[in-house]
């Protein structure tokens, strides 16, 4: 006789600090939060966690850098673009940054279900599902940038190992190059607050 365990259905979901409990597999807007979010964001290492310094290298910092950069290539850039710059990376605060060496090896499944994901806290922040194709390019450039500088600054790549993974970055002001040229990790507790006041400004 089989036990009452055998016949249970393995578990797909994953229970929020909020108390949220988000199907991985069918996610639904009304259990994302932007706390959820920011905190688990924060808490997730760059690079695998092999970056310099006292702190891991959050993806929420990554994502503060993409939705900069994407500003500062275009200063008309919409506000909703933005945000949709700034939660480019947001699956991640329940799937982890797997490093792309990683991903490469993987079927095309953990593609389509990383962007039902993405497409879910879309709607639940008031963005389309799927935006332009320009938007798409422009923050896929902003994030090669980011890792560009992340690469050099943290990450121990030499520049020119970095320009042929991830381009040479152009089109940005001095005064956003000096910034990145400076990238400091910071604690998972200022990189959570600071990541929320930013998704607060622009969600206004």
């Amino acid at each position: 006789m089989s036990s009452v365990a055998g016949n249970t259905a393995p578990r797909a979901w994953q229970r929020m600090l909020s108390g949220r409990r988000l199907d991985l597999l069918d996610p639904s807007p009304l259990d994302i939060e932007i706390e959820d979010i920011a905190h688990g964001l924060a808490r997730v290492a760059r690079w695998n966690g092999q970056t310099r310094g006292d702190h891991t290298f959050s993806v929420a910092e990554h994502s503060l850098l993409v939705e900069a950069i994407a500003g500062d290539l275009d200063g008309s850039l919409p506000q909703e673009i933005r945000l949709a710059a700034l939660l480019h990376d947001a699956p991640e605060y329940v799937i982890g940054d797997l490093i792309s060496p990683f991903k490469a090896a993987l079927s095309l499944d953990y593609k389509a279900f990383e962007e039902r994901l993405l497409a879910a806290i879309h709607l639940r922040f008031g963005l389309p599902p799927e935006l332009p194709g320009s938007a798409t390019k422009l923050i896929k450039r902003a994030d090669k940038i980011a890792a560009y500088y992340e690469a050099t600054c943290l990450a121990g790549f030499a520049r020119e190992e970095a320009r042929r993974f991830f381009g040479q970055p152009r089109g940005l002001s001095p005064a956003l190059v000096n910034r990145l040229s400076q990238l400091s990790p910071l604690p998972a507790a200022q990189g959570e607050a600071t990541f929320l006041k930013r998704f607060h400004e622009l969600a206004r």
